[in-house]
């Protein structure tokens, strides 16, 4: 009987990925519920959003590529500019962050709610961060 109630307590390990939650218009993390589900599209898996708690059907097959397209990104490092937040930058420019020592490749432009410009970068080792653009001092 003792055995049976060790298997009881004994939780499951909790998966989390990063979604784009449509609810909240933004990426946030989602917890994986549920077992995966073979279907014609793919595996698909319930996901539910640790800030709205709502809930989307996701493929992970189709995130496994995303993630593995990001992953190898070839960045020229010849050339690299070197980041200064006070600078301003396009998309596909390559930066080089001295205090990281790391090259990442500008993807996107955001505003952020504060007003600032922001540049989204995918860097080979730190992987995708948000960095500011354009800083009056």
């Amino acid at each position: 009987m003792a055995e049976a109630d060790v298997k009881k307590r004994r939780r499951r390990t909790r998966k989390y990925i990063t979604l784009y939650s449509p609810f909240l218009m933004k990426e946030t993390r989602h917890e994986l519920i549920g077992e995966p589900t073979e279907t014609e599209e793919g595996r698909m898996q319930w996901a539910r959003c640790t800030v709205s708690r709502h809930a989307q059907l996701v493929n992970l097959d189709a995130l496994e590529q995303q993630q593995l397209r990001v992953a190898s990104i070839k960045i020229e490092r010849e050339d690299a500019k070197d980041y200064d937040p006070r600078q301003e930058y396009n998309i596909g420019d390559v930066l080089y962050h001295r205090e990281w020592d790391d090259y990442g490749s500008v993807r996107a432009k955001e505003i952020a709610t504060n007003g600032m410009s922001v540049l989204v970068v995918i860097f080979e080792k730190m992987k995708e961060r948000r960095l500011v653009e354009r800083l009056r001092t």
